[in-house]
């Protein structure tokens, strides 16, 4: 399915017939999309039809079979890219947090603009507590992972996506390990960045998230875009029958 790009958009993220497998399993079969300059891109389908190898292939951490990746005017999948700096414009909050157990919710931020920016420990100090602070933390600025519930380790999580001032952000089902009680404060944050302009591509089958931000939402299943529309328009109208009836699972799931 072609992919509606604005007159006057500038294109962030440019993925063109990528295709993965692991040994006999064809996880990712021609999946092609654009996200324009602070969009937000919601990708849902069943469980292993490639919706976090896509994310991984975007980043780099798996090297696709075939196709391209642009991340503007970089090709993240020229064999001659420096894939370093391209990723450090690429943020990534996985569902598992991945924060350093033996540093503080401050060190955690504060580490990746200290090694990957070169800023001192002082600048990237303050730059971490505004992050911290952004995503409602600031008060637990010393506290250890093993110290703070899911949602804040989600929270800090984002905090330190941010503060490597990033073009793009990916989530990959980033409530997917919270507790229910837990999801909604992760989400409010994702909302406020979402509405502020970052652009992000988000694999979440958080529905109520999707309604409320996504400017499209990308349905996968067997490695393909099934379809993709506004929210508006695949909620209340599917094109294809294989969409509406993952729709109406997530309804009896979720009641959303």
């Amino acid at each position: 399915m072609s992919n509606p790009v604005r007159a006057d958009g500038e294109i962030v993220l440019r993925v063109e017939d990528l295709h993965k497998a692991y040994a006999d399993n064809q996880v990712l079969r021609g999946v092609s999309l654009r996200l324009l300059k602070g969009e937000t891109k919601v990708v849902i389908g069943p469980s292993g039809t490639g919706k976090s190898t896509l994310l991984r292939c975007i980043n780099a951490l798996s090297v696709p079979d075939r196709g391209r990746v642009w991340l503007e005017e970089t090709e993240v999948t020229d064999r001659h890219v420096d894939i370093n700096k391209v990723r450090a414009k690429i943020g990534f909050v996985f569902q598992s947090f991945n924060l350093f157990s033996h540093l503080t919710a401050l060190h955690n931020v504060r580490i990746g603009p200290m090694r990957v920016r070169g800023m001192s420990k002082a600048e990237a100090g303050r730059l971490a507590m505004e992050e911290l602070e952004r995503v409602g933390l600031a008060d637990k600025a010393s506290a250890y992972p093993a110290e703070l519930s899911g949602g804040q380790k989600q929270r800090v999580s984002i905090a330190r996506a941010l503060a490597m001032f990033p073009t793009l952000i990916l989530f990959d089902e980033p409530t997917s390990a919270l507790d229910p009680e837990l999801i909604g404060e992760v989400l409010e944050v994702m909302i406020g960045l979402a509405k502020d302009g970052m652009t992000m591509l988000v694999v979440s089958h958080e529905m109520g998230f999707a309604r409320a931000v996504a400017d499209e939402i990308l349905f996968m299943e067997h490695g393909g875009i099934v379809e993709q529309a506004p929210p508006e328009r695949l909620f209340a109208r599917p094109e294809n029958e294989r969409t509406a009836q993952f729709l109406r699972k997530l309804t009896e799931l979720y009641g959303e």
